[in-house]
């Protein structure tokens, strides 16, 4: 029996990676502001321990890593799944606008890893999935800040990934396409308030295309579930999975946009060595 702690467990891949744990008889600590919106969720169990946790709140964090300590003895593997979504251009996201959801996708995170890894660390195990986007691969119009706070996850899964490694404890970025979750709805994807004419064709193109595009996303939750669930028991992890056919066209697009660049610009690329 593993042990997993999850933020954002009341809906969307969270709750689907819960109910799966549980359903094979793991042990589920599952977070979310409303405790109880969890229980709705996934109802009760001596397997389930639903807590109170605003990710922006460091105290509550470690609160939130004691009471699973006290509950189940360990942590095995740690879900950072919090997060919502802004869709406006980088001009039009108020400064406000930009803290919040930095706050909430990047300083949570953060908080949150924090407080778990003392116990992995004295273990010398345990696994991490950071919920990243196939924004935090490449940015598009609309998305910029967004995709900046998710750009800052891959770094630091990146990073955490080399520095844990000798610990015993391991990495991944999950990087999601779209799903057919309730991300493109209100309560996880928020609109900018401050909309400028002259980007109507970009990020203002976006936000409609978002409208359009909510449950007619081609991504199964589900499945995705089901693979962070086996990548939990693979022997071997990527530093980052890609999931999603729309992720991974959008990855082999940027790589060939990459490639191109290099090769146009090499010579100035490689003339400002000593």
């Amino acid at each position: 029996m593993k042990t997993w702690f999850i933020t954002g467990a009341s809906r969307g891949f969270g709750a689907r990676i819960a109910e799966k744990a549980l359903a094979r008889g793991d042990a589920v600590v599952a977070t979310a502001r409303n405790p109880q919106s969890i229980v709705d969720r996934l109802g009760r169990s001596d397997k389930l321990l639903a807590v109170a946790l605003d990710v922006n709140d460091a105290q509550q964090a470690e609160a939130a890593a004691a009471q699973a300590t006290a509950r189940f003895g360990r942590i095995d593997i740690l879900v950072n799944n919090a997060g919502y979504g802004l869709v406006s251009a980088v001009e039009e996201a108020s400064a406000e606008e930009v803290e919040a959801l930095f706050r909430t996708n990047v300083f949570g995170l953060l908080a949150v890893t924090r407080a778990i890894l003392p116990g992995m660390r004295r273990l010398r195990s345990g696994r991490i999935l950071n919920f990243s986007s196939i924004g935090g691969y490449r940015a598009g119009a609309g998305f910029g800040v967004y995709s900046a706070t998710k750009f800052a996850v891959e770094a630091l899964s990146e990073s955490l990934r080399i520095e844990l490694a000798p610990l015993g404890i391991d990495v991944t970025a999950i990087e999601p396409g779209y799903f057919r979750t309730d991300f493109l709805d209100a309560t996880s994807l928020r609109t900018g308030q401050n909309e400028i004419p002259d980007y109507a064709t970009t990020a203002g193109a976006v936000r409609d295309r978002t409208v359009a595009m909510n449950q007619r996303q081609p991504g199964d939750p589900d499945r995705l579930a089901q693979v962070v669930l086996d990548l939990a028991d693979a022997p071997e992890t990527p530093v980052r999975l890609p999931l999603g056919s729309d992720t991974i066209a959008a990855i082999e697009a940027k790589h060939r946009s990459d490639a191109a660049i290099i090769e146009a610009w090499r010579n100035i690329s490689v003339s400002t060595d000593f």
